[in-house]
């Protein structure tokens, strides 16, 4: 019998990553002083801080699973993905609202997008892809206060057993290995 270990997954699955002091900031980053009471705030501060006191701005980065960074948003792998390769967009201003944000923020938004599906299908070859916005908490935002749009690669048949009836998910990949694929497919992607 084969053994499927997800154990990254153990604290989101139980809750115990809600309520914890700083969510969002690694080990690498604990230095960082502050709370921002959004995880997604946390991990961009904590970040910012470490680079301020010494370290490398792509070893922060990695910390956090940070991709790559535009003027207004970012890209960033999901810390507790549905599907091998799930990333997000999200910009920089904390707000939770996609009208509020500004013109030239959400055109960005869109642009990374564009730019996650591209390297999603060269780095993966799934065979579609989710690319989508949950905004507030009845819409099924898992952090309804920093708006993040989801980039999620699928494949025919990766809606199992194990997910319908075990409420496990299959990932044959870890983060660190997500990461260095997609940072190596976002650097032979030619920017817009």
């Amino acid at each position: 019998m084969d053994r499927l270990w997800t154990p990254w997954r153990y604290s989101y699955v139980t809750g115990q990553d809600k309520g914890t002091s700083k969510r969002g900031v690694p080990a690498a980053l604990s230095a960082w002083p502050g709370e921002t009471h959004c995880v997604f705030c946390n991990m961009l501060a904590a970040t910012e801080y470490a680079v301020a006191h010494g370290m490398a701005q792509d070893e922060a980065d990695a910390a956090v699973y940070i991709l790559e960074r535009g003027q207004n948003c970012f890209l960033v792998l999901n810390a507790f993905p549905y599907n091998t390769g799930h990333l997000m967009v999200l910009p920089y201003q904390h707000e939770a609202s996609l009208a509020a944000l500004p013109a030239e923020t959400a055109a960005e938004l869109m642009t990374l997008a564009r730019r996650a599906e591209r390297v999603l299908r060269k780095a993966y070859r799934p065979g579609g892809l989710n690319l989508g916005l949950n905004l507030g908490e009845s819409a099924g935002a898992g952090v309804a206060e920093h708006l993040h749009l989801h980039a999620v690669p699928r494949w025919s048949g990766d809606n199992n057993f194990m997910s319908v009836l075990g409420e496990t998910r299959i990932l044959p990949e870890m983060l660190t290995e997500s990461y260095q694929r997609l940072r190596l497919a976002l650097l032979a992607e030619p920017a817009e």
